[in-house]
């Protein structure tokens, strides 16, 4: 009688990251918030096979010529990114394509960047001019990649995300006080209120972290404490500042009461009743 085949030793499977492990909890509290979920855990799961290979970005990571260069923000030029053009392709073809299966992208769109990523002068146009544009002065997106920025931020994350820590690892860009990130010029997506009950602004190309006034509007500047609405969510861990003069809104996570850090792409999906609330009153 033969003897019975013995199966090849599995391969030891990836560790889920922390995210993706909130996410998954979070569809199992929250079903109504699994498609949005499962989207965020596809994306982040596309990022992290990029991550690893990314390199530093080519600027002096020391913290007095980072902290000089604030004067002249952002710090973060194009020049200096990691990129590496076949893994960003590769990121805004899979980025795209599940976007699309997600019901996130049209058609059109994800075909526009199928057409894109097909060539090779035009796209660094188009993602330099994507990444330069929140600059003062700069001119707006390029026309092939407007209506494609939330491809182009998903995909450029791991490039982005990877300067970021590396400059952060030595300036907390004490002496900024705007509203627009000292690295890259984008705007805050998300804060976290401090257990010291200070408001730290993440933004939301990035992922850089600054301190900024408590209730001042990031986007108009606004001070104004009688012209902010805020509410907070039914469990009091998330709070939403509106302005009643430029009408834009900020979600916040309310690290005085967690049990774990900010996550913006696991907090963002879990604030999307939060976005409801905010359109349905007017904000934007």
């Amino acid at each position: 009688m033969p003897e019975p085949k013995v199966p090849p030793p599995s391969q030891p499977q990836r560790s889920e990251s922390r995210e993706i492990a909130e996410l998954r909890r979070l569809k199992q509290e929250q079903p109504d918030l699994g498609a949005a979920a499962d989207l965020q855990i596809e994306l982040l799961q596309l990022q992290r096979r990029v991550q690893s290979r990314v390199s530093l970005p080519s600027i002096r990571l020391e913290k007095d010529w980072i902290n000089s260069q604030l004067a002249s923000a952002p710090v973060l030029h194009f020049e200096h990114l990691p990129l590496e053009w076949g893994e960003l392709r590769f990121l805004l073809r899979a980025t795209a394509s599940a976007m699309r299966s997600h019901g996130a992208l049209e058609e059109k769109d994800f075909r526009r960047i199928e057409v894109l990523c097909r060539d090779s002068d035009r796209l660094p146009v188009v993602v330099r001019s994507w990444y330069e544009a929140p600059k003062a002065g700069a001119p707006p997106i390029h026309a092939d990649g407007a209506g494609l920025e939330s491809v182009l931020v998903e995909a450029m994350k791991p490039f982005l995300t990877r300067s970021a820590d590396a400059i952060m690892a030595k300036s907390d860009f004490a002496g900024w006080t705007r509203g627009t990130c000292p690295l890259c010029a984008g705007e805050p997506e998300f804060a976290v209120i401090t257990p010291a009950a200070d408001r730290v602004l993440i933004c939301g190309r990035c992922l850089a972290r600054w301190r900024f006034h408590q209730v001042t509007c990031p986007f108009c500047l606004n001070p104004n404490r009688d012209r902010i609405t805020s509410f907070a969510s039914r469990d009091g861990q998330y709070r939403l500042y509106a302005c009643d003069e430029c009408e834009r809104y900020l979600k916040a996570f309310d690290a005085r009461r967690a049990s774990r850090p900010v996550m913006p792409s696991v907090d963002g999906v879990a604030t999307l009743p939060l976005d409801a609330a905010a359109i349905q009153k007017g904000y934007k």
